[in-house]
C-alpha cells in the first residue's frame, strides 16, 4: 500500500496567509456592480469557437462520433446505443436523439443514441451553451455532458466529470400531484470507484423542461464552474482551498469542493490534489438519451412506464455552442456572467473533498485496550480460529479474557477495525504512537492454563497499523522481563514501541492490532488468560501557557500597543497579584506579548480540541465612551493570521460589571473554526473596543492557553462501596436501594428492589452543588456498568432503560439498556456488562461536562416487582 500524500499548491498557502480566503470562499471585495451585468447573453468578451446548429439535413461526423452498443451506460441502463437514422437524425434545424422500442428478441429493449465529440471538439475552460426540450416519461434520462480527452489522473472518476444538465422522469406525477420538473448539474471526481464522490445541485425550471426549449450552460474557468437555465445561475462549484498553519502544514479546507486522487508517475505514492484538478485539462462533449437505469428506475414512481416510450421519446437540441475566454484563454477568467450571491449559501456547492489531516502534535494518553472491563472500541478477537474471547472471573485479576486455540491455525489477541467492532455506536480507535517511539511501550498480563500440544510452539508478541500495512513481531522472551510463560503463573511483558517498529512495525501513526499467540499452526490445544493491556504514555502531557498567574511572565509581559502607558502588577484586594491596565487619550490595545524581536510563540495546535484561552477580568473604571465595547483579540505569527470577538462570547454574553471579578473563556477549537492560525501564537489581548476606551482601567488574573481538562481521572461511582460525593437513587417509589454482598465475586454491590409503586425509577445520583465533567473523555471515554437482574418486572411491556441527565433534569437522554451490550437484554441471574460510549451520549443531546444522574431501571409504569443488583458502575476512558 502506498502512502498518501497531499498535494497543495504554494498559491493557496499565499492567499490563506494574506486572508483573502474565507470560509465558503474567496472573501474577496470587488468593485463589479451585478446590477450591470446581464445575465441574459454572455458578456462581449466571449468568443465563439465552436458550435453546431444543427441547420442541416444530417448528423455532422467532423463533429460528432457516434457510440455503438448495449452496456449500459454503467447504469443499468436499458437501451441499446445505435448509429441508425431512426435514433438520431437533423431535421427543421434540430438534433433529435430517440428512444424506441426495441425489436423482439433485441438484447435490450430499447434503442437509443449517444454522440460525442471527442478529437473533434475538445476543449479546456468556456462557456458551453446548450439549446434543448427534454423528453418525459418514467424512465427517460436525458444528458449533454462531459468528460475528459486524456484522463491525465485516471480512471472515472479520477479524472473528473462535467454533467452539464441531466433530467430524469419528467412531466411524472406523484401522489401528491407534484410534478418532476427538475434539471440537474453534477461534477464527478475524487477516489476510483466505487470510492468515488459527486456533488451538484437541482433547479426547478418553470413549466417544464419537456414542454419548450430552454437554454441550459455552464461556464468553467480554472477553480470554479457555474451552472445557468436560461441565464439564471442557480449553481457554483468550487477548487478546494486549503487551510495552513505557520509552518506551511495543511490544517483545514477554507473552502471544501472538488478534489482528485491519483498516483504520482515521479514519486508512486497516491496523492490528494485540492486544486483545479482534475477540472483543468481537456473535455469533450456527450449528448444522449436513456432508458431506465440506477437513478430513473429509482425516483419518482420507479421503473419504466412502457405506454411513455411506447411512441418514442425525443431528446431535441436546437444548437450547442462554446464560446472561449478572450481576456485569458488559459485561464478561462475574466468573463465571468455572475450576479450577487452566486458564492452565497443557497448557490455555492460544498464539495466532498477530504479535509486534511493536522500533523499530529499531541502526546497521546496511555491507551487502556482491557483492564477487567472491555473497551468496546478495542474487542477481544481471534482472527481465524472461529473461537469466542470469554470474559470469565480469575480468583487473582477478576475478570480476564480467556482466549483458546483449536485446531485452526489463529492469532488471538485485540482488534481496532470496522469489520470487527459489534457495536454501532463506536468507531475504531487506532493509536498514534509516532510522537512516544521512543519512550513508550506495550504491556500485558498473561496467565497460561494449557500449554499448546505441540511443545516446539513459541509465543509470540504481534503489533499491526492501518490495516496490516505494517508488522511488527516479537517472543515473549524479547519482551523486558525476558522470560517464557510459566504455565498457572500470571507474568507481565513489556516491550518498547521502538523494539516492535524496528521488527518490522515502521511506523506507529495507526496501530490497530495487538496479538498474543503461539506460533502460527502449533499452538492447538493452547487456552490462557489476558488483562491489563495497555500502550502507555509516559511523556502524555498538555502544553500550557501561562501569561499571568501570581506574577507577570517575563516572555510574555504585559504590552500596550500604542497608547504610551505601562501596565503594572498590583495587590488586588480579592486576588493578590493582578496586571493592572489603563487607557489613556491614544487608541491603544492592551493585552500579553513577548519581546519585540524575541522569536516566542505559543504552538496551541496539540490543545485545539479540548484547550481554551482563558482569564479573569475586572473593571476597575469604565471607558468614559458609554458605548465602548469590551474586545478579545488573539495574533499569531507576526499578525498574519488574527481573530478579533466581543469579549461577551467569552462568558455567555455577560458584559463586564464594574467592581466583579468574572471569567472569560474561548474555546480554541471554535477559534481555529474560524480560520485562526492556532501554531505560533504572539499576542493575546483584552481591551475596549479601538479608540472608545480612554478613561478605562482594569485588572487581568488567571490568564493562560490551556486544556482544563488535562490530567483528569475517571470517576468510579460504585466499585465496592459508593463514592463519598453520591447516593443511591429512587425518584418516586421511596424505597432505600442499599449496599448488599452479592454472594459470588462480585462481592458488595448496589441492590435495588421496586414493591410499592411501578412508577418510579432509580439508580444514582450526585449530592448537592456535585456533578461529574467528563468533556476530556469525549473522545475514548464511556459509563460501563455490571448488571445482574434478580427478578423480572411483572409489567407485559416493561423493557430495560438506561438514561443519564445533567443538573437541569430537562437535558437527558435515555435509550434501551440493550444498546449497551450488542442488543442484549439482561438475562435472570447472570451478570452482564453495558457500555455506553460519552460520543454516543454527546451525541444524542446529552451535556457530558455535568453529569449529575444515572439510573436503570424497567419502563415507568411496568417494573413492580423489579429486583437488580449493579455493580461497577465508573466513566472513565476505554
Amino acid at each position: 500500500m502506498n502512502p498518501i500524500t497531499t498535494k497543495l499548491r504554494p498559491i493557496a498557502a499565499a492567499l490563506v496567509a494574506l486572508g483573502l480566503v474565507g470560509c465558503g470562499g474567496d472573501s474577496v471585495e470587488t468593485n463589479t456592480d451585478y446590477t450591470q451585468i446581464d445575465t441574459t447573453a454572455p458578456v462581449e468578451d466571449w468568443e465563439l469557437v465552436w458550435s453546431d446548429e444543427f441547420d442541416g439535413n444530417s448528423i455532422d461526423e467532423r463533429k460528432w462520433n457516434f457510440e455503438v452498443n448495449c452496456q449500459g451506460g454503467g447504469n443499468n441502463e436499458q437501451q441499446c446505443y445505435t448509429d441508425s437514422p431512426d435514433n438520431a437524425y437533423v431535421s427543421d434545424d434540430t438534433l433529435k436523439i430517440v428512444a424506441l422500442p426495441a425489436g423482439e428478441g433485441a438484447e435490450k429493449p430499447y434503442t437509443s443514441a449517444r454522440l460525442n465529440s471527442k478529437m473533434k471538439g475538445d476543449f479546456k475552460y468556456g462557456r458551453i451553451e446548450v439549446r434543448a426540450k427534454m423528453p418525459s416519461g418514467q424512465g427517460s434520462w436525458p444528458a449533454v455532458w462531459m468528460m475528459p480527452t486524456d484522463s491525465v489522473y485516471g480512471t472515472w472518476p479520477k479524472s473528473g466529470e462535467i454533467d452539464i444538465v441531466e433530467a430524469v422522469n419528467l412531466k411524472t406525477t406523484d401522489e401528491e400531484g407534484n410534478v418532476e420538473n427538475n434539471v440537474h448539474g453534477t461534477l464527478h471526481y475524487g477516489s476510483e470507484w466505487p470510492d468515488n464522490d459527486s456533488s451538484g445541485k437541482s433547479y426547478a425550471v418553470e413549466g417544464n423542461p419537456a414542454d419548450a426549449f430552454h437554454t441550459y450552460a455552464i461556464e468553467w474557468q480554472e477553480g470554479e464552474i457555474r451552472w445557468y437555465v436560461d441565464d439564471y445561475l442557480y449553481a457554483t462549484q468550487m477548487e478546494s482551498t486549503v487551510r495552513y498553519n505557520s509552518k506551511g502544514e495543511a490544517i483545514g479546507l477554507n473552502h471544501q469542493g472538488w478534489y482528485t486522487e491519483f498516483y504520482n508517475q515521479s514519486t508512486g505514492e497516491l496523492e490528494v490534489a485540492y486544486g483545479p484538478e482534475p477540472f483543468d485539462q481537456r473535455f469533450y462533449l456527450i449528448m444522449n438519451l436513456a432508458v431506465g437505469g440506477d437513478w430513473p428506475e429509482n425516483t419518482n414512481n420507479t421503473g419504466i412506464d412502457e405506454s411513455a416510450f411506447a411512441e418514442g421519446q425525443t431528446l431535441e437540441i436546437d444548437y450547442i455552442r462554446v464560446f472561449q475566454c478572450s481576456q485569458n484563454p488559459d485561464t478561462g477568467k475574466g468573463c465571468e456572467t455572475v450576479r450577487a450571491g452566486y458564492k452565497d449559501e443557497e448557490t455555492l456547492v460544498t464539495g466532498k473533498a477530504p479535509i486534511p489531516v493536522p500533523p499530529s502534535t499531541t502526546i497521546p494518553d496511555t491507551l487502556t485496550i482491557f483492564d477487567g472491563t472491555p473497551n468496546p472500541a478495542w474487542p477481544a478477537w481471534d482472527c481465524c480460529g472461529g473461537s469466542t474471547p470469554e470474559l470469565i472471573s480469575d480468583a487473582d485479576k477478576g475478570d480476564v479474557y480467556k482466549f483458546v486455540v483449536n485446531e485452526t491455525p489463529t492469532v488471538n489477541g485485540f482488534v481496532s477495525r470496522e469489520a470487527f467492532i459489534e457495536d454501532e455506536t463506536v468507531s475504531p480507535q487506532p493509536y498514534d504512537a509516532s510522537q512516544i517511539i521512543d519512550s513508550g511501550y506495550f504491556t500485558f498480563d498473561l496467565k497460561v492454563v494449557t500449554p499448546p500440544s505441540n511443545g516446539g510452539a513459541e509465543w509470540l508478541f504481534k503489533v499491526e497499523n492501518n490495516d496490516g500495512q505494517y508488522a511488527g513481531q516479537l517472543p515473549l522472551t524479547a519482551s523486558e522481563e525476558g522470560v517464557a510463560p510459566t504455565v498457572g503463573e500470571w507474568q507481565t511483558y513489556t516491550f518498547p514501541i521502538k523494539a516492535l517498529v524496528d521488527a518490522g512495525l515502521k511506523e506507529a501513526s495507526a496501530i490497530d492490532v495487538l496479538m498474543i499467540f503461539p506460533t502460527w499452526d502449533m499452538g492447538n490445544g493452547a487456552e490462557y488468560l489476558v488483562t491489563n493491556a495497555e500502550i502507555v504514555s509516559p511523556e502524555a502531557a498538555s502544553p500550557e501557557l501561562v501569561l499571568f498567574g501570581d506574577s507577570e511572565n517575563p516572555d510574555w509581559p504585559m504590552w500596550d500597543c500604542c497608547g504610551g502607558t505601562t501596565p503594572i502588577v498590583v495587590t488586588d484586594e480579592e486576588r493578590g497579584n493582578v496586571a493592572e491596565f489603563s487607557v489613556g487619550a491614544e487608541p491603544a490595545v492592551l493585552g500579553f506579548k513577548p519581546p519585540e524581536d524575541s522569536g516566542i510563540k505559543f504552538d496551541a495546535s496539540a490543545l485545539m480540541v479540548e484547550g481554551v484561552v482563558q482569564f479573569d477580568l475586572k473593571v476597575v473604571e469604565s471607558p468614559s465612551n458609554p458605548d465602548a465595547v469590551w474586545k478579545f483579540k488573539i495574533e499569531s505569527n507576526n499578525a498574519k493570521s488574527a481573530l478579533e470577538l466581543d469579549l461577551t462570547e467569552g462568558s455567555g454574553g455577560a458584559e463586564p460589571v464594574v467592581g466583579e471579578w468574572q471569567t472569560y473563556t474561548f474555546s480554541l477549537q471554535e477559534i481555529a473554526n474560524q480560520g485562526f492560525d492556532l501554531s505560533a501564537i504572539d499576542v493575546v489581548m483584552m481591551y475596549p473596543a479601538w479608540d472608545t476606551g480612554e478613561g478605562a482601567v482594569y485588572r487581568v488574573d488567571e490568564a493562560r492557553i490551556y486544556n482544563p481538562s488535562a490530567g483528569q481521572e475517571g470517576l468510579a461511582i460504585f466499585e465496592e462501596s459508593l463514592n463519598e460525593d453520591w447516593n443511591l437513587f429512587d425518584c418516586c417509589a421511596g424505597s432505600k436501594p442499599g449496599v448488599v454482598d452479592s454472594g459470588d465475586d462480585h462481592g458488595q454491590v448496589t441492590e435495588f428492589v421496586i414493591q410499592s409503586t411501578p412508577d418510579t425509577v432509580l439508580g444514582f445520583q450526585a449530592k448537592d452543588e456535585v456533578s461529574f465533567d467528563a468533556s476530556a473523555m469525549l473522545a475514548n471515554g464511556a459509563i460501563s456498568f455490571d448488571i445482574r437482574v434478580m427478578s423480572q418486572p411483572e409489567g407485559a411491556d416493561a423493557q430495560w432503560l438506561f438514561k443519564v441527565e445533567s443538573s437541569d433534569s430537562k437535558i437527558f437522554v435515555e435509550v434501551p439498556l440493550a444498546s449497551g451490550n450488542y442488543g442484549e437484554e439482561p438475562v435472570a441471574g447472570e451478570w452482564a456488562t453495558y457500555n455506553f460510549t460519552l460520543q454516543s451520549l454527546f451525541d444524542a443531546g446529552l451535556d457530558i461536562s455535568d453529569i449529575k444522574t444515572i439510573m436503570i431501571f424497567p419502563t415507568w409504569g411496568q417494573s413492580l416487582g423489579a429486583e437488580y443488583q449493579v455493580d461497577n458502575l465508573v466513566i472513565d476512558n476505554f
